[in-house]
């Protein structure tokens, strides 16, 4: 029987069967964006080559369009006051859908521009909501372990997707369109069943639908801030590196991808533990320190030629350290009001974005003239994250958000 049309809270949730609780619904939402959008970029440096005749300066454009829905995520805030989050989640999901499944419709820079913004909407704005339904609806007690398992969930679905491009890519001479179409169409599926199978679940604490904006949280932002700024160096270049430098062909591409998602279906779980276990600063620590060293390794391949394999493996790694960004979530989770995780996640990819907006159009024409030093700059980027990491106290809770603040007196006995 359909529950879409019924309101349950968390505690009735429970008595349903596991299919229908909110763990599950958070498992299926992560099984459906990958499809899209992890189809949509696996694919993206060689479509755009091929069939737009993309440059680096082309490519840095695409993507600062790509971020302005994330810079404006803060506008998810007003949406709140029409539909509720679990609503705007699977209409956003399902906005992701529809962008991929008509992307290779449009093999111009004009066209990819438009696509790439309704894909970018859809994305960001559920990425928003989702952040702001898994600290909800996760105990802070298991939520590391939990993200971990979801990050696993979204990398296996991500796999399959990936095994079905590498073994028919040649094998059926598959055009973009019949690839996007088919991701997309599967994104829209998984929509259409979470709609009828799922009851609208009524969060526990109320969300603030108003702008966000609190002292406190400082260093939460500034690590958003640094953190924006440094992906979106890795996002943009990393992969438009491998296909301009050394010629990587779609299947080939999408092989590496398929590796960097058996090691993180691996690692995810193991890394939601680990930050539970050390903490959140001991996890960004060393995510920091391994990003500068990933980054000053990038800027060696143009520096002194070094290889491809090299650069390869410096992908995989990459991609594995971007899995311990949970420790952030988690973090806010700690020092925060319940009623702030909506505002302040659409507030967080706002400032997430501030960086993405300009960085890559303006890194697209430094391209050109110094691949080399676009990766400088990132190390330099992450360098700064690990100063900011090493002010998070080890036991973070609200009043003792930063190794400055101190901690909550213990209650009396």
């Amino acid at each position: 029987m359909s529950l879409r049309n019924e309101t349950v809270t968390l505690d009735e949730a429970r008595h349903l069967p596991r299919w229908q609780q909110p763990v599950a619904l958070l498992i299926c939402m992560a099984v459906a964006m990958p499809l899209s959008f992890s189809t949509w970029s696996a694919l993206l440096n060689n479509f755009v080559i091929e069939a737009a005749h993309f440059d680096g300066s082309d490519i840095g454009w695409l993507h600062t369009v790509r971020e302005i829905p994330g810079f404006l995520a803060i506008l998810v805030i007003f949406l709140l006051f029409i539909m509720r989050e679990q609503v705007l989640a699977l209409v956003s999901l399902a906005m992701l859908g529809v962008a991929t499944a008509i992307t290779a419709q449009f093999p111009s820079m004009g066209g990819l521009l438009f696509v790439t913004l309704l894909s970018s909407i859809g994305f960001h704005y559920y990425e928003t909501v989702n952040q702001s339904l898994q600290l909800q609806w996760l105990p802070k007690a298991r939520a590391p372990q939990m993200l971990g398992k979801l990050i696993a969930i979204g990398s296996g679905a991500t796999l399959v997707a990936y095994g079905v491009i590498v073994a028919t890519w040649r094998a059926f001479e598959l055009s973009y369109n019949a690839v996007y179409m088919a991701a997309g169409g599967l994104t829209l599926l998984i929509v259409i069943y979470c709609v009828f199978a799922f009851p609208k679940f009524q969060e526990p604490n109320p969300q603030r639908k108003e702008f966000v904006l609190r002292k406190r949280y400082w260093l939460y932002y500034a690590l958003q801030f640094m953190a924006g700024a440094r992906r979106q160096i890795f996002v943009v270049f990393a992969g438009f590196m491998m296909v301009e430098r050394f010629g990587f062909e779609v299947h080939e591409t999408t092989s590496l991808l398929m590796l960097t998602l058996v090691l993180n279906m691996i690692a995810a779980p193991l890394l939601g533990r680990a930050v539970h276990h050390f903490g959140e600063r001991n996890a960004l620590v060393i995510e920091y320190t391994g990003l500068v060293l990933v980054f000053l390794a990038y800027g060696g391949v143009y520096w002194f030629g070094w290889g491809v394999v090299l650069t390869a493996a410096l992908y995989v790694i990459d991609h594995l350290f971007f899995a311990l960004a949970l420790a952030l979530k988690t973090y806010f989770q700690k020092i925060a009001d319940p009623g702030d995780f909506a505002p302040t996640a659409a507030v967080a990819f706002t400032i997430n974005h501030i960086a993405a907006v300009f960085l890559p159009a303006g890194l697209g024409y430094l391209w050109l003239v110094s691949p080399g030093a676009v990766f400088g700059l990132a190390a330099m980027m992450a360098l700064v994250s690990l100063g900011l990491a090493l002010l998070i106290p080890r036991h973070p809770e609200p009043g003792h958000e930063t190794i400055f603040s101190a901690p909550m007196p213990a209650p009396a006995e």
